[in-house]
């Protein structure tokens, strides 16, 4: 039976197309919506007042990034640039 299915396909049901354009239209609005969250620049600020608890660096030594790969994937990336260790 799928061999035949196969060379003879089944026409999408109406509710299925629907349910297609509506997950599509939903994927488009959130990649929309989260462009920057609002609590990215609290945690860059809270994440270099710890790390000022150790060793002593500027804020451009911080960088705070958030990726969204899919639709339910994001990527917090966290970038530190620590001096070099004297002797």
């Amino acid at each position: 039976m799928a061999l035949l299915e196969f060379f003879r396909p089944k026409k999408p049901t109406t509710a299925s197309v629907a349910k297609e354009r509506l997950q599509i239209i939903v994927a488009e609005r959130r990649s929309a919506d989260q462009s920057a969250p609002s609590y990215l620049p609290q945690l860059k600020q809270d994440i270099l007042d710890v790390i000022r608890k150790y060793v002593q660096i500027s804020p451009e030594q911080v960088t705070v990034n958030l990726d969204q790969k899919e639709e339910d994937l994001s990527v917090l990336e966290l970038n530190v640039t620590l001096p070099d260790e004297e002797k």
